[in-house]
Order: structure tokens, then sequence, then C-alpha cells
């Protein structure tokens, strides 16, 4: 091989070495801009009992499913976690809470306390549960949406007094964002609510997602500050 043939030879090789750089380089680059679009969706997990979970609901009919999509439609990109558990209490949400944490949530909704009424269990350790989840997912940086309950009337007045202000005294307490009731016109009305006259049909569960949302989007912006 000749001087010029060489030559011709290490351009050329120094040339596929550069392109191989830049097309390592620029894939590194896409990997990057996927990474960091990834990391800017915001993550809400919604904390709850059957109501979150979508108890006698279609798939994609559950108020998470339902929520992710009314953001979506206003324009936000959010991932939206069904961590609803039937028959769940407040006591059982504390102890799956770190578990549900590991998706590192910018938001969480915390629904739980509609069976520790129906079952009639002390408003103390409901407030006390409460209380602990909203101290261990604060712990972690993300914000909480506290959404309250209203007791059985069942229970009496005494109860009810005890029960109903556990919820706007945690927020008060802890500076949540607060949603007075979840089931805030939805609760015994025929029409939006299953047969059991407990749980919300998918019509009634849109009205819910409809009531909150303009909470959930302040409580999203205030996580992303």
């Amino acid at each position: 091989m000749n001087a010029v043939s060489r030559h011709k030879a290490k351009s050329s090789n120094t040339y596929w070495a550069a392109v191989r750089a830049f097309n390592a380089y620029l894939f590194a680059l896409l990997m990057l801009v996927a990474a960091a679009d990834a990391a800017e969706r915001p993550v809400v997990l919604v904390l709850g009992d059957s109501l979150t979970a979508g108890y006698g609901l279609a798939p994609g009919k559950a108020f998470p499913a339902q929520l992710q999509a009314a953001l979506a439609g206003n324009g936000i990109d959010a991932k939206v976690i069904n961590g609803g558990v039937s028959g769940d209490t407040s006591a059982g949400g504390l102890a799956r809470l770190d578990w549900l944490l590991g998706d590192k949530p910018d938001l969480v909704i915390v629904e739980l306390g509609a069976n520790d009424g129906l079952r009639g269990l002390d408003p103390d350790g409901t407030r006390d549960n409460l209380d602990r989840i909203i101290m261990r997912i604060r712990e972690t940086g993300a914000h909480v949406l506290l959404a309250g309950m209203v007791a059985p009337p069942n229970l009496g007045s005494d109860y009810g007094e005890r029960f109903n202000a556990i919820y706007p005294a945690l927020a008060q307490k802890h500076g949540t964002a607060f949603y007075p009731f979840f089931l805030d016109g939805v609760a015994m009305d025929p029409v939006l609510n299953q047969q059991d006259g407990i749980h919300p049909t998918a019509e009634g569960v849109a009205m819910i997602v409809e009531k909150m949302l303009p909470v959930v989007i302040g409580g999203l912006a205030e996580a992303a500050k």
C-alpha cells in the first residue's frame, strides 16, 4: 500500500470512528432526555379502600383511572396508581404504606376511614393511624391530599362528632390539601350508587373526580414547586 492509499485508509477510519462516537453521543443524549421526561411525569398514589379500588366497577372505571383520564384532559400527563384495597381500614393502609411509597409518588391522596366508621372503631385509633400515615408520606417529600369521611348516622351523634372532626383537625395540623368529604354530592343518591347504597357507580365516580379535580391539580402544583 503506497502513502496515498495509507492516508486515505487512515482518513476513512478516522471518519467512521467519528461517526460512531457521534452516534454513541446522540444515543446517550436521547436516553437522558427520555429519562428526564419520565422523571418529570408526576406520580399520584391513591391510598384507599373499596372506594378507590373500584368495587363493582368495570376495569378503567375506578377513581384512579378516571382521575388520570381527567388530568390528561387538562393537559397533565400524570401516572395515577390505584392503591385501594376493598375492606381496608386506616390501620391496614398504614401497614402497607411503605411498600406503596416505593413508587415514589409526588402526591398521595389519602382516602381511608370509611370502614373504620362502618365498623364503629374507636375514632382515636383512626386519628392516630391517619396521623402516622400523613407523617410517613411527608417524610418522603411527597405532598398529601386528605379526603375526609363522615360517620354513619346510626352510630350516634357523639361518635359522629368525634369521627367527623378527625379530618379537618389533621389537615390543619399538617397543613395538607384537604377535600372535606370524598363522597360529596354522591352519597345517598340512588342514581349514583350501586345497589348496596354504599359504592358509587361509574357515573358517581365521575362526579367525584369532577369535584375533586381542582384540588388534585392544586396539590400537584404544590408538589412541583
